[in-house]
């Protein structure tokens, strides 16, 4: 792998990743075959550690993480890349060293601090990007554009306002206490008060058309179009795609169904309200990327239909999938650490010592403290909860909220889709071949069940 930030490339060698992976599989069939993956931070955190780590109570690396798919489609990791800012400057790239996997010694507790620093990496992205930033902040224009430009009446208003519901006075409340200045995420999480100047440089590369669930697994390479450009999946037993991709498929034949009780080519581009909700929602809500070229223009109905299902997917199943298993997943803080407080300890210390004589002494010394730890619990553990009043999706908290008989009829259809939706994901879950459904604790995935508390 390759960093955007400068040209340099990874320590991480052939020979690295054939040790684990021995005689059976050379790493160049892995690689032909899609069974090589990575996991890479490397470049949205170098940039800050210079800041993180002059922080009286954080120190922590730039992670890549390769991982080799195996026959029963679970994951192994292979090797660890730590990566530090040169202290030369930025101009001389990164210091890296490689961490493989060992079970015994100091060289197996340096194994398990290699994997809590990924941990803390990709605790604190999920948060501050994932969650925040791609879910609640950039959803914001979008809301103040509908209300600003289109009637209660219009029916593009009534099929996207019910999941803008709580938006506003939820990304208010995180500004007041979540994500404030000295608040409860720089007091628990890595980057500290670099935690909003991170998710604002994520902002940067943040594209609205691969918001959308298929485009964004082939982005990422977990999956590929065939020669009848049908998605196919590269790891079979992926739970977030597998049960996402039938929640994305019911809201684009809901969205589609409905807005063609309304919409032909022509009225969508001489739909003056329409025309004007949709470039202020470029225009200034996302400003700072008005001039991309990746924005539909909405001069079709099929814009209008892509346009409509991503907004619906990333407020309501997206949100779902990146908030409400925060706690259950990473709510024993030992297996998901939020920050880390020493580097590893250089040979010849006392510290080094305490690797192998201590090892469990010198795992918590490393990772996030009691104050720090009881902070970090107690915020998931409440945005991990539901509303009490919670509207799920394909429900309406207003019954009335259309005459129109056929778009009544599409959204009954719409509810009952994903009630035979959450019917196939128990059975997946049932499934014992399927070894991802549930991991090692036996915890079934559950995020995307329409009706899940």
């Amino acid at each position: 792998p390759k960093s955007k930030l400068d040209a340099s490339v990874s320590k991480i060698t052939e020979k690295d990743l054939q040790i684990n992976l021995g005689n059976k599989v050379p790493v160049e069939k892995a690689l032909k075959d899609n069974r090589l993956f990575i996991l890479d931070y490397h470049d949205a955190f170098l940039p800050f550690l210079r800041k993180i780590n002059g922080l009286p109570n954080t120190k922590c690396y730039a992670t890549r993480t390769i991982l080799f798919l195996k026959a029963d489609d679970t994951l192994q990791p292979l090797a660890i890349e730590l990566s530090l800012p040169h202290p030369r400057g930025d101009e001389f790239g990164a210091v890296s060293r490689v961490i493989l996997p060992a079970h015994q010694g100091a060289e197996g507790t340096i194994w398990l601090l290699a994997k809590a620093y990924v941990v803390v990496n990709d605790s604190c992205y999920h948060q501050l990007v994932s969650h925040w930033l791609n879910t609640h902040a950039i959803m914001e224009p979008f809301v103040i554009a509908t209300n600003r430009h289109l009637s209660v009446l219009h029916p593009i208003h009534k099929l996207l306002s019910p999941h803008y519901r709580d938006t506003m006075n939820v990304n208010g409340v995180a500004r007041q206490s979540l994500i404030n200045a000295g608040g409860l995420i720089e007091q628990s999480f890595l980057p500290g008060n670099y935690a909003l100047e991170m998710s604002s440089a994520a902002y940067k590369n943040w594209v609205f058309t691969d918001q959308a669930l298929p485009e964004d697994l082939v982005k990422r390479g977990m999956a590929v179009k065939d020669s009848s450009n049908r998605l196919q999946l590269v790891i079979k037993d992926y739970p977030y795609a597998v049960d996402g991709l039938e929640i994305w498929s019911a809201i684009q034949k809901w969205v589609t169904k409905y807005v063609s009780l309304y919409y032909t080519d022509s009225r969508v581009e001489g739909d003056t309200e329409l025309q004007l909700w949709w470039q202020e929602v470029v225009e200034k809500g996302h400003g700072d990327l008005k001039g991309k070229s990746w924005w539909p223009k909405l001069k079709t109905l099929k814009d209008l239909y892509n346009i409509c299902s991503t907004i619906i997917w990333i407020a309501s199943a997206q949100h779902a999938a990146v908030n409400f298993g925060q706690y259950p997943y990473g709510g024993y803080i030992l297996n998901r650490p939020t920050l880390t407080r020493r580097l590893i300890p250089d040979p010849g210390t006392e510290e080094y010592d305490e690797l192998s004589n201590n090892p469990e002494k010198a795992y918590l010394k490393t990772i996030t403290k009691k104050h720090e730890a009881l902070v970090n619990l107690s915020v998931i553990a409440i945005l991990s909860r539901h509303a009490s009043d919670e509207v799920y999706l394909g429900q309406r908290d207003n019954p009335n909220w259309t005459d129109e008989k056929k778009a009544i009829e599409a959204f009954e259809h719409f509810g009952k889709e994903l009630e035979k939706i959450e019917k196939n994901i128990l059975g997946r879950n049932n499934d014992s071949s399927l070894k991802n459904r549930v991991g090692p604790v036996k915890m079934p995935y559950t995020v995307f069940l329409p009706t899940s508390e």
